[in-house]
Formats: structure tokens, C-alpha cells, sequence
């Protein structure tokens, strides 16, 4: 079982405490910048464990009375849609899910802006799509004058051109899909709006990483670096903070960057001087206050680290990022002195797939793929005429867990063939090898009469939270289905096939 070194509980008491003393300073209206994300953080759970990945929203459902939710996402992120790499959905969909899933909390949602807007067709179809189904909707341009103009900033062509968003609660949580949404933006806009409407409001800042109070060298520091290196995001040591207090803080360079223009768009809005005499001191972060073992924390962000690595060899090889984010990357794995190996499910499947190319020539285009049980143990599996790689993995991992003999059939034969027929001779599909979503099908199916079985399908629960490793990129589908299991998987930047469009 993994060690546990951070304290949801805990967290989640000091966010509270240190949110409803910045709602109860308003005279007004706060704007929660949230940073990260809502619901879902598998990012932060993954580099401290024990964090719940659904602490942020559950702490807002406390304050769900005083709250309201406006999500901000890029129009350019729609024209080219941008993937949320946790759930392989575009942010126009990502958006749809937050929508959900927030109501499932029962969280006021106001609207969806648009932010950075330009007339691309595909942005007017989701508009088109939100408004058909009840969703408000604005559209912010880009303001004139950003960054440098703040007189422009701060004026009818600036901020004033953005339609004000009607609100009506005392906190307004400003949330998108993604980094670079437009969510601060959208909060200084709103800011401009209650100025000039005689109403006084406040902004403030929910960011999780990096953690302020822990070195600047720390992994779970570096590992957000690894998370944003397609935005160059740097931590560094908040100079504004050490200047004004005394006291090492670490921020990241768009924060620090930004701070002066607006500390000094806030004072202009405003009339008065800020509140503020850093970045830090906009933040409402408590992550580190709740870490219990430093060194749990310390291995699990290191491994983040590599997993990072290993998706951004695989973006690379398909063109998603560019060779200098990749160089990024490896210079963390550097930083912390580590190689993709150290990731214990790399070296087994790299080993077998040898093995296998070893013994005969069939092999030479062996997949392999190996999982780390919650007890330690590795097991493997391998792409065959009959299956793919991960779904070889999967029946092999239950069958261990269920402490089943390898020779066991839990699928019969029978029921193979007769899905490769479908596949084949029905569907016409050139492969014939059951994906894994098939296998799980074909397992399931079997449970009906076969106790086995049955017992095989009631272990998939205990696969969440496993590492797993392939030696070729995992398809569309069998990455869906592992994410959906909760399996983190990772994969060499190598091609089942050399095959450019069926891979």
C-alpha cells in the first residue's frame, strides 16, 4: 500500500479558515481566482499522497450559500483543441464536465466567458451549444493596452469594452479548464465593473502550486514545473515578499511578472493603495501546512517527474510539443538525479519485450506492458495475435490478485474467436486483436457463468492507483480505459506498427 504524507483533513480545515477570513474582509464581493483544478486533481494527488483529489470542490460545497461559479476558458484553446491530458477531452468538453460536475455538488453555476475571443467557427459552435442549453454566456476580447497601458487597461477601451457579469453572491469563484484560461483577467474585469458601479469588491487567489512555504528545489515544486512546460513556467523566489517581510516565498515567473501591472491595475481600479505587497500575498495556500511526511512527498514527486517525462517523449513523437519543451523536461528529470528506470514498471516490461524478441523472430514486434500491484509485486503482459498488450495486462494483473494459476482461462477461447470474427469478417476491421475495453467486455460477459471470473471483474477496483508502463504508445481506447480503471500509465515513444494513419 502506498505511504500516506499529507493530511487531507487538515487541508482542507486551514483552506476554510483562511478563505472565510477573505470573505469576511469584503466589504462586498471576493473574486477567487482558483487555480488547478476544481474537481479532479489528480496532479496533486499524485505528488502528495493522501490529498483528495476532490478537496478544492468539497470545500466549496461548505460555502456553496455564498457562492456562485464563473468558468473562464481560452478561445484559442477551443479553435485548437487543447486535451486535458487526465481525461484525453478537449477543454470545450472539459468545460461541459465541470458544468456537471459542479452542479452535482449543488454549486451555483453563472456563466462560461469566452475569453481572448476571435471569430473562429468552432468557438460560435460551442457559444451556440452552451446557450441551447441554458448556459449564460460572454465573450471577453483581448483588452487593449495589456500589459503595459495601464490608463488604457483601466478605461472604456480596456476593461470597460467587456460586458460586466451579472453576479449576485458574495464570493465569485473564477475557475477554468486549464492554465491560461483568462481567469485573472476576468476577475480585474469584474473588479473594473463593481468599481464602477459603486460597489467595492476584492480579488484573491486559490493557487496550489507551487507551494510557497517549501524550498524552491523541492520535487513537488519541480513536479509542477514538469506539469506546465508547455507554458515555461519557472518557480522562483518571490522577491516582492522576501523584500517586504523578510520572509523566502516561492511563486512562478507569470506571477512574479505580472505582479507590478496588477498591484498597479488593482490600485487604479480601486483608488487606493493595495492590500497587497506580493503575489504570495494575493495566494490562499495552505498545501504545505497539511504535508505530514516530507519524504513520501519528496519519491512521489519525483516520480511525477518521470511520468512527465515519459508523456512528453510520447507528445514530442507526436508533434504536440516542441523539442525545447522536451529539453525542459529532461532537465527536471536531471534536477533530481533521476532516469525513466527509476520508475519501477519501466526496466520489467523494456526486459520481457527483449526477452521475447530474443527467443524467435515472431517477436520482433512484441508490446509489453507491466503494472505494480498495491503488495509490490510486477506483472506483465504481452500484445498476441488474440489481444493487445494492455488488455494481456489486465487479466494477468487479476489473476495474480485473485491468486489464480497463469494457465487459468478466464475468457475461453470460443469467445475470442467469435469476436475476432465480428471484427474481421463482420465489421471488416483490418486488426483483429481484442483492445481492452473488448477484453473487459469479454471478461464480464464470461462472469455470467463462470465464478472466476466473476471474482477476476471484482478485483479491477483494486488496480486503482497502480503505476503501469508499455513499450509502444497505448491507443486512444486503451488509454480511456486504464484512466477509467485509475491506472496511471505511461509509454516508450515507439509505434506498435510503422503504419501512419490505423496504428
Amino acid at each position: 500500500m502506498q505511504k500516506l504524507g499529507f493530511s487531507a483533513e487538515k487541508y482542507i480545515e486551514e483552506q476554510s479558515k483562511y478563505i472565510l477570513e477573505r470573505i469576511q474582509g469584503a466589504d462586498s464581493r471576493l473574486y477567487l481566482e482558483f487555480g488547478g483544478k476544481l474537481v479532479s486533481d489528480k496532479h496533486a494527488a499524485r505528488v502528495l499522497p493522501g490529498f483528495d483529489e476532490n478537496a478544492k470542490i468539497k470545500l466549496l460545497q461548505k460555502l456553496k450559500d455564498q457562492a456562485e461559479i464563473i468558468i473562464c476558458v481560452y478561445a484559442g484553446d477551443i479553435a485548437t483543441s487543447k486535451t486535458r491530458a487526465d481525461f484525453g477531452i478537449t477543454y470545450d468538453l472539459e468545460v461541459l464536465r465541470l458544468i456537471d460536475t459542479f452542479r452535482t455538488y449543488g454549486l451555483s453555476i453563472n456563466s462560461v466567458v469566452i475569453t481572448r475571443f476571435e471569430d473562429e467557427p468552432a468557438v460560435h459552435s460551442f457559444i451556440n451549444r452552451l446557450n441551447r442549453r441554458g448556459i449564460r454566456t460572454y465573450t471577453h476580447r483581448f483588452t487593449k493596452g495589456y500589459p503595459t497601458d495601464v490608463d488604457r487597461i483601466v478605461s472604456d477601451e480596456g476593461y470597460g469594452a467587456n460586458p460586466y457579469i451579472e453576479v449576485t453572491k458574495p464570493l465569485v469563484v473564477v475557475n477554468g479548464p486549464g492554465p491560461g484560461s483568462g481567469k485573472l483577467a476576468t476577475c480585474l474585469s469584474q473588479l473594473y465593473h463593481e468599481q464602477r458601479l459603486g460597489r467595492t469588491a476584492r480579488y484573491a487567489k486559490f493557487e496550489t502550486f507551487p507551494v510557497w512555504n517549501l524550498p524552491l528545489k523541492h520535487p513537488v515544486n519541480l513536479a509542477y514545473e514538469a506539469a506546465t512546460i508547455d507554458l515555461k513556467d519557472v518557480n522562483m523566489i518571490d522577491n516582492f515578499h522576501l523584500e517586504a517581510y523578510g520572509i523566502p516565498a516561492v511563486n512562478y515567473n507569470r506571477d512574479l511578472e505580472a505582479f507590478p501591472v496588477v498591484k498597479r491595475i488593482i490600485e487604479r481600479i480601486t483608488g487606493a493603495e493595495s492590500e497587497y505587497k506580493s503575489p504570495t500575498d494575493m495566494g490562499v495556500n495552505r498545501v504545505g501546512f497539511a504535508i505530514t511526511d516530507d519524504e513520501v512527498c519528496r519519491e512521489a514527486a519525483s516520480q511525477e517527474i518521470i511520468r512527465r517525462y515519459l508523456a512528453a517523449l510520447v507528445d514530442y513523437k507526436k508533434g504536440r510539443i516542441e523539442a525545447e519543451s522536451l529539453e525542459r523536461a529532461k532537465i527536471l528529470m536531471d534536477d533530481i538525479g533521476r532516469t525513466v528506470e527509476d520508475r519501477p514498471v519501466v526496466k520489467p516490461a523494456r526486459d520481457y519485450a527483449e526477452y521475447k524478441r530474443s527467443l524467435n523472430a515472431k517477436y520482433e514486434n512484441v508490446v509489453v506492458m507491466a503494472i505494480e500491484l498495491p503488495d509490490g509485486r510486477i506483472v506483465t503482459g504481452r500484445s498476441s495475435r488474440r489481444m493487445v498488450a494492455a488488455g494481456a495486462l489486465l487479466l494477468n494483473a487479476v489473476k495474480t490478485l485473485c491468486g489464480f494459476p497463469d494457465q487459468l482461462m478466464l475468457i475461453t477461447p470460443e469467445v475470442l474467436r467469435i469476436i475476432q470474427h465480428l471484427k474481421g469478417e463482420v465489421l471488416h476491421n483490418e486488426k483483429t486483436s481484442l483492445t481492452a475495453n473488448e477484453v473487459l467486455m469479454a471478461l464480464t460477459i464470461s462472469a455470467a457463468n463462470n465464478p472466476a471470473a466473476q471474482m477476476a471483474v471484482d478485483r479491477l477496483v483494486d488496480l486503482k492507483g497502480c503505476r503501469a508502463h508499455c513499450t509502444a504508445i497505448l491507443s486512444d481506447s486503451d488509454s480511456k480505459v486504464l484512466r477509467d480503471l485509475g491506472i496511471d500509465a505511461t509509454c516508450d515513444p515507439e509505434y506498435a506498427t510503422n503504419n501512419l494513419y490505423n496504428i
